[in-house]
């Protein structure tokens, strides 16, 4: 276990006079050792690489872990599966190729400045004429009683995760002592352990360095609907102990008590400095060694370089950006380069908890005369905001919740937009369109700041993978990938894959224009020449088989897809019409039209749940999912779910979900339409309507919007003349704010409406693409979709209603069909060759009066050579 015992208290040294440089011995090459092997040793070894000097001289590096190189940034990965192989920096024959000494686990202990050596915890003795320093930073563990006591941890390393993981075995609540960007991820790291967690932060806000009041708040009100309890405002006092000595609870400065097994120390981090201190280096008052702008420090022979250096601009930098440009000036300065570093970018954008927080320039408006624009929407956690002058120079912002503009905003700071601040923040649909993308970036922006690319060197090249390899852009914390796809050439070939080279929508006409029923018909006939004759890839498949399920009627084809061919075709959920989980069971989820139920049904679904022994959960759509159901009780479970009235939910497919409703007019006194008996209707409307995506909708009874409409692909809301309808909306992992399309609408006019907007999605979007990011997509984006679907500017619309009330007019439900043909139920087995037999790796332990999977997520190995 790792205990949570900071790095020794520096003690004061008196700097001597800088030994004066001198040459190596004729024909030897300078030996040059690197103290530290992080993310910034790794980089300043990649970048003397680069430059020829690991030809040039030997160089040793010591290393106080017992790995190479690993990603910091992404730590958290591993507690979502990622190895710590997948976390490795360094390539296995990287140290080979370059002739480089890798000593793991092996620190340095002490340094002669004189003698110009170091000797490490082995005793060992290294020779420099050349010592560069990356040391990095130690946790900061605040001075409390109790804070050594087992139980408590820092949160650094990757031994670190390992020590937490393994105690977090047999307890059940854990503590994070601050709410920084590591905090936060240490807090996730502990929920994602199954602990109820709490994060303790002294200032009066979460990441009170990065975001503003109102971000704060946006991510606190986030933070507390994941489950978590936070305290802001308070410090630790006292870490508590039971009996047996290990943490039972912690003591807060405004008095109270909380009860937690496990507390993890994340309250910021100091830079490790003691080797320069004890070897008589200059260093800052408050820690960090002094360099210039070439990162040398007061000795010729030394340089220092990350989070353990005091820059010459005065500051100790703790991300990583900042930490590779200073790894590349020394080794530039090396080499006698020209090349300086005299501060950096404290732009960042990181995923905490799922949630998007970004910040980027003068974050908190300290500029003299500057302004702020800011849109906030508590109900869906979005916050964001930015920093102007007096002229509209972007000086800076916040954004919470929703991210995505980040990597186009940051390049623009210091300039004029080309549009107005309010456009900036403003969420589409909200206001204008915001003609803003890569293309109005100057050359001269920098588009990573991690290794410092700019626009002009990225569109240099014509791929995403060729960019990686020549700039190293994207290669770092990653949030500039996207605008770096932006800035790529559209690729010549626009096929669908491998097989067709036409685009999905593409393919679409063809099938209904020629009336193709088959994959093989459609692959053979319209294919690449190399591909026809062949069984396809898992790209072209599944979407071919929703294309001709969604033509079906009026194609003549079969509605059922697992008949025939179909079958083969379809995506792993759809071959069992039922959602797969991850123990190899599977969820069984009934329709429940606008979440409108009976109490006899109500029954139905409990008494199924129980005779089957299935966990039930009642879900943000408003219907309940019975989960852990093995393959051959699912045609049994649907027999009594069928005979009562219910029919298929299609969880499984890329199909219409939910219609949500709130109680409407018909319970709530500020009601002023009948939503409920509206999302019933829409919803047996589109049930079971294949899309290139899932669909999910709602209507709200009135401008309070209880049923969360405009989230929705789309929505509805009542208005006293009749129904508002949006489209495009999305709550996902990508939020977007619904479009208005046309407001105070008939029923009949609002259902003729949603009938063109959602086939005409059907026939033009691509692959796996939602509303949300088709509409962004869709050239003259809303104006162009009214002109078509409102106006029908392209003589459309007949055919697009043709289209739905063919599959209104032919909607079977899929599990009636399968109930009765005893051929289709054949398929309805664990294993073929023992029809009846369970599949014995599906297993449940009992959780709170119900079932969970019993799983194993996470298996701790041991490390050989490791404490």
């Amino acid at each position: 276990m790792a205990a949570a015992t900071p790095h020794p208290a520096p003690a004061t040294a008196q700097a001597t006079a800088p030994a004066r440089a001198t040459a190596p011995a004729p024909g030897t090459r300078p030996a040059l050792l690197l103290v530290g092997h992080g993310m910034v040793g790794q980089r300043y070894l990649e970048a003397l690489a680069e430059l020829g000097a690991t030809a040039t001289h030997r160089i040793t590096v010591l290393c106080e872990e017992p790995r190479p190189a690993y990603d910091r940034v992404h730590l958290t990965s591993y507690f979502s599966g990622s190895t710590p192989e997948d976390l490795s920096l360094t390539p296995a024959s990287f140290m080979a190729e370059h002739g480089i000494s890798l000593h793991l686990d092996d620190p340095a202990e002490s340094i002669d400045r004189e003698a110009r050596t170091v000797t490490s915890r082995s005793g060992q003795v290294f020779p420099f004429d050349v010592l560069v320093l990356a040391t990095g930073s130690y946790p900061f563990v605040p001075p409390v009683p109790g804070k050594d006591a087992p139980g408590c941890f820092v949160y650094r390393t990757i031994e670190d995760l390992l020590a937490i993981e393994e105690y977090a075995k047999t307890r059940t609540t854990g503590a994070v002592v601050g709410g920084g960007l590591l905090g936060l991820e240490a807090a996730g790291a502990l929920k994602g352990l199954g602990l109820a967690t709490r994060v303790v932060e002294f200032a009066p806000r979460l990441m009170p360095v990065q975001v503003d009041e109102g971000g704060g708040a946006a991510l606190l009100r986030t933070i507390e609907n994941m489950g978590l309890t936070v305290h802001t405002g308070v410090g630790t006092q006292e870490v508590l102990t039971g009996e047996d000595g290990s943490v039972s609870g912690m003591r807060l400065s405004d008095g109270s008590s909380v009860g937690t097994d496990l507390v993890v120390f994340s309250a910021g981090v100091r830079p490790r400095d003691q080797l320069a201190r004890d070897s008589g280096l200059t260093v800052g008052e408050r820690g960090g060694i002094s360099v210039d702008a070439r990162c040398r420090t007061s000795d010729p022979h030394v340089y220092a370089i990350g989070e353990c250096a005091l820059a010459s601009d005065g500051r100790v930098y703790g991300l990583v950006a900042p930490g590779y440009e200073m790894a590349e000036t020394a080794a530039a300065d090396l080499l006698g380069r020209e090349k300086e570093f005299t501060g950096a970018d404290l732009s960042t954008k990181l995923k905490l908890l799922g949630v998007d927080v970004a910040s980027f320039g003068d974050a908190h408006g300290a500029t003299i005369g500057s302004l702020d624009v800011v849109y906030s929407d508590s109900r869906s956690g979005v916050y964001k905001k930015v920093v102007v002058s007096a002229e509209g120079v972007l000086l800076g912002g916040v954004l919470v919740g929703d991210a995505d503009s980040y990597g186009l905003l940051r390049p623009l700071t210091g300039s004029v937009p080309p549009v107005t601040p309010e456009q900036l923040v403003l969420p589409a649909g909200a206001g204008a369109p915001v003609a803003l993308g890569p293309a109005s970036l100057p050359d001269g922006a920098v588009i990573c700041s991690c290794h410092n690319v700019t626009k002009k060197a990225i569109t240099a090249h014509s791929t995403v993978p060729e960019v990686k390899k020549c700039t190293k852009a994207g290669t770092g914390c990653g949030s500039c990938l996207k605008v770096i796809a932006q800035l790529m050439p559209p690729a010549a070939d626009k096929g669908l894959c491998d097989c067709f080279s036409f685009t999905r929508a593409e393919l679409y006409e063809i099938v209904r224009t020629l009336r193709v029923t088959s994959y093989e018909e459609l692959l053979d006939s319209h294919g690449r020449q190399e591909a026809r004759g062949g069984e396809g890839c898992e790209v072209c498949k599944p979407t071919v088989a929703s294309i001709i399920a969604s033509l079906a009627p009026t194609l003549g084809a079969s509605g059922y897809v697992l008949d025939g061919e179909q079958a083969a075709l379809q995506d792993t959920n759809d071959h069992f019409l039922a959602n797969l989980q991850r123990n190899g069971s599977y969820s069984v989820v009934p329709r429940i039209p606008g979440g409108e139920i009976t109490p006899d049904k109500l029954i139905v679904i409990g008494e199924v749940a129980r005779d089957f022994g299935l966990y039930t959960k009642i879900t943000g759509g408003q219907r309940i999912d019975l989960f852990g159901a093995a393959i051959d009780q699912l045609p049994l479970i649907w027999a009594r779910l069928v005979e009562a009235g219910f029919e298929s939910g299609h969880a499984y497919g890329k199909a219409l979900r939910t219609v949500k409703s709130c109680v409407g007019r018909t319970w709530c006194r500020y009601g002023v339409q009948d939503s409920v008996r509206m999302a019933i209707d829409l919803e047996l409307r589109y049930r079971g309507l294949r899309a290139p995506h899932k669909l999910k909708s709602a209507v709200s009874g009135c401008a309070r919007e209880c049923a969360e409409a405009q989230s929705k692909d789309f929505g509805i809301i009542a208005t006293a003349s009749g129904w508002n309808l949006y489209v495009g909306g999305n709550g996902g992992a990508t939020p977007r704010h619904a479009d208005l399309l046309a407001q105070d609408l008939s029923d009949a006019e609002l259902v003729r409406l949603i009938d063109r907007f959602l086939m005409f999605y059907i026939r033009t979007a691509d692959r796996l693409e939602r509303t949300s990011t088709w509409l962004d997509r869709l050239e003259g984006g809303l104006a162009h979709l009214r002109d078509v679907i409102v106006h029908d500017s392209l003589g459309l619309c007949t055919e697009l209603e043709s289209l739905m009330a063919d599959h209104v007019a032919h909607y079977r439900d899929e599990w009636a069909e399968t109930l009765d043909d005893p051929e289709r139920l054949r398929r309805f087995v664990s294993f073929v060759n023992a029809p009846g037999a369970p599949d014995p790796s599906v297993k449940f332990v009992p959780e709170r009066g119900q079932v969970k999977p019993d799983l194993t997520v996470l298996t701790l190995e041991p490390l050989g050579g490791t404490r």
